[in-house]
Parts: C-alpha cells; structure tokens; sequence
C-alpha cells in the first residue's frame, strides 16, 4: 500500500502538466463557442436540406457578388481618399479651425450609416428641401422640368458609407504621420523633393501599413451592413441572405450566401496581411523627432480648412441635422411607450452582452497569462475571428443550430413532465447576447490583453509569494491597475451591441424591437418622424465612444 501510494505521489505530477487545468479549459470553451457559428454556417452551406445553389448560381448570386464588390472597393476607395487627405493635413500642417477639425473628423464614426442614409434621402428626394429649393428658384413644375440624380442608387450608397466609415483609416492614418521621424523629411526636403514629392514618395509609404489596415476595417464594414444598401435598394450578399432566408424560407441558400460572404472577408484580410508582408520600417533614431507643423497662409489654410471641413460636414452635421430637426417636430414621437420599451430592451441586451464579453475576454487573457500550456496561447489569435464575420452570417450561424437545440430540450421537457417550457433560447434575448458577444469578443479580448501588458509581471509574482490565489491575483493587482481600460472596454462593447443592425433582426425574438430596429422599421415604412427619437439616442451612445477613442488617441 505504501508503494503504491509512493508510485502514485511521482506519477501525478508528471501527468499533471499534461492535464488541461480549468485555464486551458476557458480558453478552448471561448474559442468554441466564438467559432462555432462560422462552422455551423459552413456545415449548412455543404449540406443543405434543399440545395438552391445551382438556382443562385444562375440568378440572382452574380447580382449580388459583383454588387458586393463594387460597393468594398468603392466605399474602400472613398473612406481611403478622404481619411489619409485629412490625416496628412491635420498631421503635418497649420491651418485655422485645425485643432477642432483634428477631433471633430472622428465624429462621423458615432452616426450608424443607416441613420445618415435616411437624412441623405429625406434632405436629397423630391420632396426634400434641396429640391424643393430649385423648383422655387428656377420655376419648375415637376420633375420632367428638370434632372436630378437618383438617390437610392448605388453611387448614394457608397458616398454614405464612404462618409460614415473614413475616420477608421484617418485614425490609423494620422497616429503613423504624427509618429514619422523629421530626418525622413528633411533628407527629402534636402533632395529637392516639394511638398507633393514627399508625401507621395516619403509619407504615404511610410504610413501605408495603417491605411492598408483602416482601408480592410472599412471594406469588412462594407459587406456586413444592412440598413444602408436595403434602403438604396443595392442587392448585395448580406441583402441576399435576409431575401432568401426570410422571404424564400431556405435556410440552405442563406448559408450557401453567407458562405460566400466568409470567403470574401478572409480573401480580404489575407490580401491585407499578403500586401504588406515584407514591409518593415524601423527608427534607427535614439530619440524620435516628430516633423514640426508647417504654417499654410492665407487662401491654402482656408483650402485646407475647407477640404477637411467637407467630410465632417457630410458625415456628421448633415444627418444629424435632419434627424434632429425631425425628433423636434416630432416631439409626441418621445411618449410613446414603444420607443421606451425598445430602449430598455436595448439596454438589457447590450449591458448583458458587454459585461458577458468582457469578463470572458479577461478570463481568456488572465488565463493565457497564468498558464503555460500551449493550447491557450494558440486559441488567442482565433477568438478574434468573430469580429471579421458579419452580423447576418453569424445571425444564420446561431439561429439555425440554436433554434435545433432548442426544440429538442422543449421536446425532452415536455415528454418527461408534460409541460412546454417554450424556447427559452431563440425566444429570449439569448441568441442576441450570443451574436454580440460572438461579434465583439476582439475588442474586450484587446483591451484586456493591452492594460495587462502594461502591468509589470513583478507585482502579480510578489502576490503570489505573499499567499495570493490567482483569482486573488486577478482583483486586488490586475483589476485597479486595469480598472479604467476594462471600463473603455464595457462601454465599447456596448456601443456596438446597440448599434448592431443585421444580427439584430435575424435574432430579435418575435415582437421585440431595439432601438436599432425600431429606426430601421420606421424609417422603411417612410417614417421619418418616428425613427428620429431612437436614431438620436443611437447616436448619442454613439458619440459617448467617438470621446473615449478621442481621449484615447490624445
């Protein structure tokens, strides 16, 4: 008995580093449930109950791929023009209304493109006040009198997310200008190189990297949007999907659409990652010199005050203009207990979600930190990949195989005691808090892994001689250290849960609205009116992170 019991005592440690202790085990159930959707997609799309794909294949899937494409690269194009024109400016030069224009290029960001797509065609249509204005000023009867472009078009569609979705690069853009060195400039400037030499030649391929990386952010935000190209009336694959899934009842061609959404995100961030995989840039200097500003005089800082002027004009004060003026006549609109239900609903939902997704991402990033096993450090990087997915492929990923589930633990209930419990997972805000937190696990899982790095590993190792748990560890070291990042991140999150518009109406349970869906409901119905209340409590939330990312990037 002592031998074995002297066996035992030398076998287990051995096994034990070979055992996933419950870190390993966190990490591997995250990724999971992170990943799942995206293969629940794919299982679906190779095994339909009802192939469609020859069917889509030779209608409507050419439609919507080459649509899909053209709005990427436009609205790629656009965001990339616009963000690095205005980066350069408010990085390198000295022009009046600069230092309210630098902070006030991020305001676009906290506008949800549906919402500036709805003001853009109520200020543009017929009946609008731009219109309106020519026909009195010109005489015109109608409009055989004159032409004017068509607004629900697809050229509409990419302006408007174009304008909303361009502080993304010119973010990313103006950080890598204001951190290139002055050496870089002054060898150039000392060859001879003019002012459109040396950013052509010195400054773009410098900061080329962070505008390759806004450009991919804004593209992917491209394809997952809903609201915008459903109201200008664009077929693309994410309008595919809502259309065969919803209208058609085939979940098989929603998948097999989505599918082909995935492959486009993941060409697209391979490209993005292939294109500057060779691309290293270094400061040789010891003490980094930042490129002073250069005073424009007279009519060119004005120019320059105007080019950036135009953007956070179309971006941010045209939509939210509109939308106001309307909340304001409107005001009965703000009593209804509709729009209030869907407030609470929408803070339910998002507070549930942020703080779910939250303390997940601290789990996995505390656990990966703790533990030394492999596994944890490998599933890392891949608990990101539910950010790159859009919110209709992740709605038919969760919805499908929850709905399944769900059925089957209402049957099993109802045949053991003989009552129906209902569906307690697809008829609740569950499969909402699962998509977002699917969605939006990146961001927690960054801020977390970015506020404990900043810690030094002496504190958490002085801990743990003095007695500490690792749990211990976690809320009297990492915590207060990393209390304020973890706070950004909860507000982050929750910014996006609320406004998250395709995953929302796909997994919405039935008559439950947030203030997301309202806005789109309203606004489809041509009521304007009645979507301006929940638009401008969207874009008040909205705002509240355009000033925490403004802080953040002082």
């Amino acid at each position: 008995m002592a031998l074995s019991e002297k066996n035992h005592a030398q076998i287990l440690p051995g096994l034990r580093q070979y055992l996933p202790n419950y870190w390993s085990f966190g990490a591997a159930l995250i990724a999971a449930i992170v990943l799942a959707p995206i293969l629940s997609v794919l299982a679906i799309a190779l095994f339909p109950s009802e192939n469609i794909w020859p069917h889509l294949m030779a209608t409507t899937l050419p439609r919507y791929v080459t649509n899909t494409l053209v709005l990427m690269c436009g609205v790629g194009a656009l965001a990339a023009c616009v963000g690095t024109g205005a980066a350069w400016l408010v990085a390198r030069y000295e022009f009046p209304g600069r230092r309210i224009l630098e902070w006030a290029l991020l305001l676009p960001l906290g506008i949800p493109a549906y919402v500036g797509a709805y003001a853009l065609v109520d200020f543009l249509e017929y009946a609008g006040p731009v219109q309106s204005a020519l026909r009195n000023l010109f005489g015109w009867q109608s409009a055989r009198d004159y032409w004017f472009p068509e607004i629900r078009s697809m050229g509409a569609a990419i302006l408007v997310l174009g304008l909303a979705l361009f502080p993304y690069v010119y973010l990313l853009a103006r950080n890598a200008f204001r951190e290139q060195s002055a050496t870089s400039e002054e060898v150039a400037q000392s060859l001879g190189a003019r002012p459109w030499a040396r950013f052509w030649r010195v400054g773009l391929p410098l900061a080329r990297p962070a505008i390759a990386a806004g450009t991919a952010i804004v593209m992917m935000e491209a394809v997952n949007d809903f609201g915008t190209v459903d109201y200008f009336a664009v077929q693309t694959l994410t309008t595919g999907i809502f259309t065969v899934w919803l209208e058609s009842n085939n979940a098989g061609g929603a998948a097999q659409i989505s599918s082909v959404v995935l492959t486009l995100v993941i060409l697209l961030v391979t490209l993005e990652k292939f294109s500057r995989r060779k691309m290293r840039f270094f400061n040789l200097s010891s003490r980094l010199r930042p490129i002073p500003r250069r005073v424009l005089p007279g009519a060119r800082g004005w120019l320059a005050m105007f080019a950036c002027l135009v953007p956070f004009a179309l971006g941010f004060v045209l939509p939210t203009g509109v939308i106001l003026s309307h909340a304001l006549d409107n005001a009965g609109s703000w009593s209804e207990p509709a729009l209030w239900r869907a407030g609470v609903n929408t803070l339910t939902v998002g507070g549930i979600a942020a703080v779910v997704t939250v303390l997940g991402g601290i789990f996995l990033v505390y656990g990966v930190r703790l533990s030394g096993a492999a596994l944890p450090r490998l599933l890392l990087p891949v608990t990101t990949i539910g950010y790159a997915a859009p919110g209709a492929v992740l709605g038919v990923g969760i919805l499908i195989p929850l709905a399944t589930l769900d059925n089957m633990i209402a049957d099993a209930i109802w045949a053991s005691t003989g009552w129906d419990p209902g569906l307690f997972l697809t008829g609740t805000g569950f499969a909402l808090v699962l998509a977002y937190f699917v969605r939006f696990f990146a961001i927690a899982q960054g801020a977390a892994d970015a506020a404990m790095g900043r810690i030094s590993p002496n504190l958490p190792l002085a801990a743990r001689s003095l007695g500490r748990s690792k749990g211990q560890v976690l809320t009297s070291i990492y915590y207060p250290l990393a209390r304020a990042s973890v706070a950004s991140a909860l507000l982050l999150v929750f910014v996006d849960c609320v406004k998250e518009l395709p995953a929302t109406l796909l997994l919405r349970p039935f008559n439950y609205e947030t203030l997301a869906t309202r806005v789109h409901e309203q606004a489809s119905l041509e009521a304007l009116g009645q979507a301006s209340p929940p638009a401008i409590l969207v874009i008040l939330v909205g705002l509240i992170a355009v000033g925490l990312l403004a802080r953040a990037n002082r």
